[in-house]
């Protein structure tokens, strides 16, 4: 079935891509479920998982054509939303980009090389890294030159003990003090005998 509307959005989608979205639409239809908490009576009565994103550049009807369809989310490239893209601070959503918003994007972020367009005096981060393989780099010889040796004696610090909790480390300080203490202990018996 031809969609002549989609195709003019520069909307593709081959046979792989329909299993794909069907089966995400399926499982969005069949996630509706009852809310566990008091949001039933606020107005939140069912909670849904989220299907995909469909970023476009030009709205030429393509709102009203998806908008019927539970999960899926519209988004224009211009006001791209975080909180859309990546739900609950979940990467891994699936965006579904119109070819015209995804050329878009270099002019409103720029590139590696070049400023944006848009936002003014906004440079994309780059990486501080070029290979980002740090256990390998590592372990390189350049590397291992450059860095000094592992230190082979480390000294362990010295651990404070309180001698008041501890009657072995008390005896080590003061050899008398075993005697003290059960003269002590003696001493309380006799009085209780007394008494």
């Amino acid at each position: 079935m031809e969609h002549p509307k989609l195709n003019e959005l520069d909307i593709y989608f081959d046979e792989i891509d329909r299993h794909v979205m069907f089966h995400l639409i399926v499982e969005v239809y069949n996630s509706k479920r009852y809310r566990a908490g008091k949001g039933k009576g606020r107005n939140r009565r069912y909670k849904q998982k989220l299907g995909p994103v469909i970023v476009y550049n030009n709205d030429g009807g393509i709102v009203r054509a998806f908008r019927n369809i539970p999960g899926v989310t519209l988004m224009s490239v211009d006001r791209l939303n975080l909180l859309k893209l990546a739900p609950g601070g979940h990467l891994g959503r699936l965006v579904v980009w119109t070819e015209t918003a995804f050329r878009k994007l270099d002019s409103i972020f720029g590139t590696t090389t070049r400023k944006s367009d848009v936002k003014k005096g906004f440079t994309l981060p780059l990486a501080k890294m070029t290979n980002s393989d740090f256990a390998r780099l590592i372990r390189s010889e350049e590397i291992m030159k450059a860095v000094r040796p592992v230190r082979k004696n480390k000294k362990v610090p010295k651990v404070h003990r309180n001698p008041l909790r501890k009657p072995a480390l008390l005896a080590k300080l003061n050899p008398y003090a075993p005697v003290i203490r059960r003269a002590a202990v003696l001493a309380t018996k006799n009085e209780k005998k007394a008494a």
